[in-house]
């Protein structure tokens, strides 16, 4: 059984809540003012089950202008809306709105009810119709039923069931999905319940005893109860008019507009890509970062409309925006909204969103332009293909994949699987499921590459960039796997070579000029010479007469060469000493287990100078651990 939605529009007092009530049986001006009044002022809930077995269920918006925000907030999730038009005043500003909504808001279904058909008379009545026939011409409901209609007589009742019955025959099935999105419309307590949460369920499905994330404040809670047309039941489905029950679930916490999902199904965002359609009727152009009232889903958010590719947009043109918000909003690709001018409030445009989880774009970039222009038609291959591209080096993530296709997980694993054969994606966080775009991992290795010749360019005497500052270089969200990956990518192809904690380009060599060698030398002797009572750097430095840099860049090459080994800051070794007295300590320590700091000074044979500094050193290599005022062999000898 197909699970259908069906919503009224159209201006106040055109007879929506009597036509639900005469078709239903149900009231649903539920509040003591709407009933009072006579107006609907919130959404109203009703079901009707139709010959063929479908069981409908109908939102009843208010068509005061004051409540079009509450409108556009039951149209979510429709599949059928009936435009209903009173014969006696016919169209009316609020049923070109509410027009304008269904349209922007992909409606694709409906007809008309031409009410209150008992206050006119035949000759007022066929201007009524003409009315219509004008009014819907060019739009969705072009060529649709028009169903004359009184709430007082019964008059038309048959045929609106008959013409909902084979409407409901003749939609299809929603699209399948396995992201569970439930927008709230209505939040309250039910004594001896508790919290309960009422929506449209527009994808994907939701189990008694399910763990539920509201977004986008991003709270759980585990689903008490559901109900579906005040039956209890234990699966609700897309396409049901839901009321959820939770435990635990104060009712503050949650506000229409918040979105039902399950825990890491959606990712609030306080930007969107767009394609936006800027009304027709509108009598001027809309400029750029203008304060705008969004309406996606249930929720209404004000943000700044920004225009990508001019200053100001036409009535009736077309183009890509981004929209950034004031708060968060938690859609997926493809979800429809509406535009609203913040003062005075007015319908304005809308379109459908292009990216729910969008960069913050600079304006007038061609490739950004063109490339959110492409994906408004284009394949789910292609759509993957661009945003793994978009996001350059940071790559992009199987849930954010999921959101900016608006695919189930079987056939988005299936694109995904095909492009990682054809190495046009590649895996770089197994655990993540993070893929980066071939395009931007060649980038990031010529961009590697890059920075470790600068490094020799700029430091021609030492071996290798150390790796931490070559990932220095690079933004944060490189993580270290990333960098490894790439790393041993281009070790494996001859690109880099490795040694140590050090990164250098296969065919760097060093090479001393005829100054330097001449430091080299004058190093050696200085630190060769002195064995276990070196000079420190600054009197070497002093005694050769050449700048400090100059002789230090020397020096860590004599360190990478092996034969200098620093022990502390401004302090060397010759390093076949400091292996003599290595070897000398731990013959010193398998015959004694143990050794006091006047038995190192006398194995040493140096002033308290050096022996501090030559002591810790070996604590630090672990060779030696100090327990007491004694040192031992660490780990026993």
């Amino acid at each position: 059984m197909k699970q259908i939605i069906l919503g009224t529009a159209g201006h106040i007092d055109h007879g929506k809540t009597s036509l639900i009530k005469t078709v239903s049986g149900i009231n649903t001006d539920r509040l003591k003012e709407e009933q009072l009044r006579g107006i609907t002022i919130e959404l109203g809930f009703a079901s009707l089950d139709t010959p063929s077995g479908e069981c409908v269920g109908i939102v009843d918006v208010p068509g005061h202008e004051k409540f079009v925000k509450n409108m556009v907030a039951g149209a979510t999730g429709i599949d059928i809306v009936v435009m209903v038009i009173a014969a006696d005043e016919g169209v009316m500003p609020q049923t070109r709105e509410h027009m304008e909504i269904c349209s922007l808001l992909g409606i694709e279904h409906g007809f008309i009810v031409l009410t209150k058909i008992d206050m006119v008379d035949d000759e007022f009545m066929e201007l009524a119709m003409e009315d219509v026939k004008d009014f819907v011409a060019g739009t969705f409901l072009d060529g649709r039923p028009v169903i004359p209609f009184s709430s007082v007589t019964g008059e038309g009742k048959d045929e609106f069931i008959k013409v909902l019955d084979a409407l409901c025959v003749e939609i299809p099935e929603r699209p399948s999905s396995d992201l569970f999105r439930l927008p709230v419309d209505r939040v309250f307590t039910m004594k001896g319940f508790g919290t309960v949460i009422t929506g449209s369920l527009i994808s994907g499905s939701v189990k008694t005893g399910d763990t539920i994330m509201i977004y986008p404040p991003e709270i759980t809670s585990r689903v008490r109860g559901i109900q579906f047309h005040n039956q209890s039941v234990t699966e609700a489905n897309a396409g049901m008019r839901t009321a959820v029950n939770f435990q635990g679930l104060d009712k503050t916490a949650v506000d229409r507009g918040d979105v039902l999902s399950k825990p890491g199904g959606l990712i609030p965002s306080y930007m969107l890509d767009v394609d936006l359609t800027y009304l027709s009727g509108n009598k001027r152009p809309i400029k750029n970062r203008t304060r705008v009232r969004l309406h996606t889903g249930t929720s209404e958010v004000i943000g700044n409309l920004i225009l990508l590719e001019t200053e100001e947009l036409a009535p009736g043109d077309r183009t890509v925006a981004q929209i950034r918000l004031d708060s968060p909003v938690s859609v997926v690709r493809d979800d429809r909204f509406v535009i609203r001018s913040y003062s005075p409030i007015r319908t304005i445009g809308g379109g459908a969103v292009l990216n729910p989880i969008p960069s913050k774009h600079k304006r007038f970039r061609t490739g950004v332009i063109k490339g959110l222009k492409t994906i408004i038609d284009a394949e789910p291959e292609d759509i993957v293909m661009y945003h793994a591209e978009a996001e350059g080096y940071r790559g992009v993530s199987f849930t954010a994949l999921k959101l900016m296709t608006n695919l189930s997980d079987k056939p988005l694993e299936q694109i995904v699987g095909g492009l990682l054969s054809k190495q046009v994606l590649v895996l770089t966080d197994r655990e993540n499921g993070v893929y980066i775009h071939k395009t931007n991992l060649d980038k990031l290795k010529a961009e590697i590459l890059s920075r470790v010749k600068q490094y020799h360019e700029k430091h021609p005497l030492r071996p290798g960039m150390p790796k931490e500052e070559l990932k220095s270089k690079f933004p944060a969200f490189i993580g270290i796997k990333l960098m490894t990956l790439i790393l041993n990518q281009l070790i494996k192809d001859g690109s880099v070579v490795q040694e140590g904690e050090t990164v250098k380009l296969a065919g760097h060599k060093v090479s001393l000029g005829i100054d330097q060698a001449e430091i080299r030398e004058k190093l050696l002797k200085a630190y060769i010479g002195s064995g276990l009572t070196p000079p420190y750097f600054k009197d070497v430095v002093k005694s050769i007469g050449v700048e400090s840099g100059r002789c230090l860049d020397v020096l860590k090459l004599l360190i990478g060469e092996g034969k200098i080994v620093k022990v502390k800051e401004d302090l060397y070794f010759d390093t076949a000493a400091v292996e003599d007295l290595k070897g000398r300590i731990i013959g010193f320590l398998k015959d004694h287990q143990e050794m006091t700091t006047p038995q190192f000074k006398d194995i040493a044979g140096v002033s308290r100078k050096y022996l501090i500094p030559l002591i810790e050193y070996f604590d630090g290599k672990q060779l030696t651990i100090r327990i007491g005022d004694v040192r031992k062999l660490r780990g026993g000898g």
